[in-house]
């Protein structure tokens, strides 16, 4: 079975055919830094990693690139009302979105453009549309037309006739046409603004990511992502700008589906954003994105720490499995080996994500590992670790690669050195349990209790773990 992914554009599954075979481009809408991200706007990052690591895996070459939207009505709003520049609030949030992306595990983009620094594409691509008859220069705001291109409202599924009328329309006579949207919007009195034929201005949201995506994708690529949100008006924009000046741009269109609160999309504006940096406060980052991938990326996610905990546990289990058969075998050695993932996986992978299918291949596995553990069947126990390390790596949660595992040497020693203590407490209590000094035996246990260790007692003897509800 081949990849199937659901096109947004056709409302269809479809077999992935690359533009070039063996490689995959991929373009994804990225953050406008603004604020620090929620769980919300981490989504899309995570689960278009997961694609990305997918077709890696897979056999692909991807060229993946996500942009930074650094000039925006919002994030110039915020530098007037703090009093500082609109760069400085754009840098401030482009690294926080950084590290989000950098805890949560996701891989760097192959380019990571900003909206700033392709304004010179951006006007060559507006040359080429008022060239055309596909856009107009009014007063120094440059618009697109959009009667002037007939498939507009394609991909959202509407009728221009029944559109609304741009955001920016109130009040502005000087439109053809009220659902013309801006290209290019001219200076105001404090605004940053960049040298255009038309005037000085800045560009709108719409035209950069056609400039960038044609920069460093070419004009037509593979896959284009991003929320259900951006199907109307952006990514409508977007088909409409681009083709219209000549490209084919974009042959699949991919959309993740939100994290809601109380049935509500989460946002800022609601007063239910859980900021990345808080959430992973109460649970390990490698929890958070177990979450978050665990869902089909075209399903609603309605967020909840209960829902979040129970997802954390369920992790756990498979981590528990591969402790205990580290124990039998050793560690494992560097790398993974792809041929180890069950068929059943790749096919889940295969037919659109399905990240909830192959989860139940990855428990499956853990299942029967677990079994052949208790029957000393390390044969079986080395293919079922092979195989769970194999498909963990997939979905970006393998806790022996980058960037779970500690690199520093320092973090080594002083693991050694806590493991060396708990050890000599652990043994301590052993031999009080076996004294039945069960006063002793409770202390002990309290004791680390209250470091944030848990222990946890089996038939193999007594092992322990970090408590991840517990506060640094």
């Amino acid at each position: 079975m081949s990849l199937r992914l659901h096109d947004t554009a056709t409302r269809a599954v479809r077999d992935f055919v690359p533009l070039e075979p063996g490689r995959a481009s991929l373009y994804l809408c990225g953050a406008t830094v603004q604020a620090a991200p929620h769980v919300g706007h981490i989504r899309s990052g995570i689960n278009f990693d997961v694609l990305g690591r997918w077709l890696r895996a897979s056999g692909y070459e991807v060229t993946f690139c996500r942009n930074v939207t650094d000039i925006d009505d919002k994030i110039i709003t915020k530098g007037a009302d703090e009093g500082r520049p609109w760069w400085s609030v754009a840098t401030e949030f482009e690294r926080e979105f950084t590290w989000a992306y950098d805890v949560l595990g996701c891989t760097r983009p192959s380019v990571e453009p900003r909206a700033t620094g392709h304004v010179p594409e951006m006007i060559e691509l507006m040359h080429t549309l008022i060239a055309l008859g596909h856009a107009y220069s009014v007063g120094g705001d440059v618009y697109f037309d959009v009667r002037s291109f007939p498939d507009y409202g394609a991909l959202s599924g509407q009728r221009p006739d029944d559109m609304q009328a741009a955001g920016d329309s109130a009040g502005d006579d000087r439109k053809r046409d009220a659902r013309d949207f801006a290209l290019w919007k001219s200076t105001k009195p404090g605004e940053p603004s960049w040298p255009t034929p038309w005037g000085a201005g800045r560009p709108g949201w719409h035209l950069e990511c056609s400039a960038m995506a044609g920069k460093y994708l070419g004009s037509q690529f593979d896959i284009h992502g991003g929320g259900l949100d951006l199907i109307f008006p952006h990514h409508e924009n977007e088909i409409a700008q681009s083709k219209a000046a000549g490209q084919s741009f974009a042959q699949y269109w991919l959309h993740n589906a939100w994290v809601t609160t109380s049935g509500e999309k989460m946002s800022k504006s609601l007063g239910n954003s859980l900021l990345v940096r808080e959430v992973v406060r109460r649970v390990r980052p490698i929890e958070l994105r177990h979450y978050l991938v665990s869902a089909h990326y075209r399903s609603m996610i309605e967020f909840s720490f209960e829902a979040l905990e129970e997802s954390a546990v369920g992790f756990r289990r498979v981590e528990g499995f591969l402790e205990r058969a580290s124990e039998a075998l050793g560690r494992p050695g560097d790398g993974v080996d792809p041929t180890a993932r069950p068929p059943a996986f790749d096919a889940a992978m295969d037919d659109d994500l399905g990240v909830p299918q192959a989860l139940a291949v990855l428990h499956d596995t853990v299942r029967d590992g677990n079994a052949a553990l208790a029957a000393n069947d390390l044969d079986t126990v080395r293919t079922a670790r092979a195989g769970v390390v194999a498909m963990l790596d997939v979905l970006g949660v393998n806790p022996y690669s980058q960037p779970w595992v500690a690199t520093s040497r320092d973090d080594d020693r002083l693991r050694a050195a806590v493991d060396h203590l708990v050890a000599g407490l652990l043994e301590a209590r052993a031999q009080a349990r076996a004294d039945k000094d069960w006063a002793t035996a409770d202390r002990i246990r309290d004791q680390l209790k209250n470091s944030g260790i848990v222990v946890d007692d089996t038939a193999g003897g007594s092992r322990w773990s970090l408590d991840p509800g517990k506060d640094d």
